[in-house]
């Protein structure tokens, strides 16, 4: 069984990127961080190493997609309440991010999108499946 997730991302200015994410609220592990990548904490056991461009090549031998033209990721994390997600996108928007599309309220879910300095998507969303239409609950 998988017991943590790292999600690679590909960054231009790491500097940049990190005070982006620290507005965010997010943390760091020194412990896996130099002037070429972190180790950005999203949860328990859920990361996302941030690493200059330089060096996440040294990971693939395809190109390096541009996230701000072309998408292959969506990174989306679930949070405590609807004020969260409203939270977090406000953070991300003052600190230089953008929305990537209009706020989607299914009355059980709330999702907002941005893209981040380097154009990855970041899905937030609050989910409450007690709301759940019934349909949806006994696909279950």
């Amino acid at each position: 069984m998988i017991k943590q997730i790292f999600v690679n991302l590909p960054v231009k200015n790491l500097k940049k990127t990190i005070n982006f994410f620290t507005k965010l609220g997010f943390k760091f592990n020194p412990k896996f961080t130099n002037n070429d990548a972190t180790c950005m904490i999203i949860g328990k056991n859920m990361f996302a190493m941030l690493l200059v461009e330089k060096v996440f090549k040294t990971f693939i031998k395809k190109n390096i997609s541009d996230a701000k033209k072309n998408t292959e990721v969506l990174v989306s994390l679930s949070v405590i309440s609807r004020k969260k997600v409203d939270e977090i996108l406000n953070k991300a928007i003052n600190s230089g991010g953008k929305e990537s599309r209009k706020p989607q309220d299914h009355g059980w879910m709330y999702v907002r999108c941005f893209d981040d300095l380097d154009g990855h998507i970041w899905e937030i969303f609050f989910m409450d499946e007690s709301k759940m239409p019934k349909e949806m609950k006994d696909k279950k």
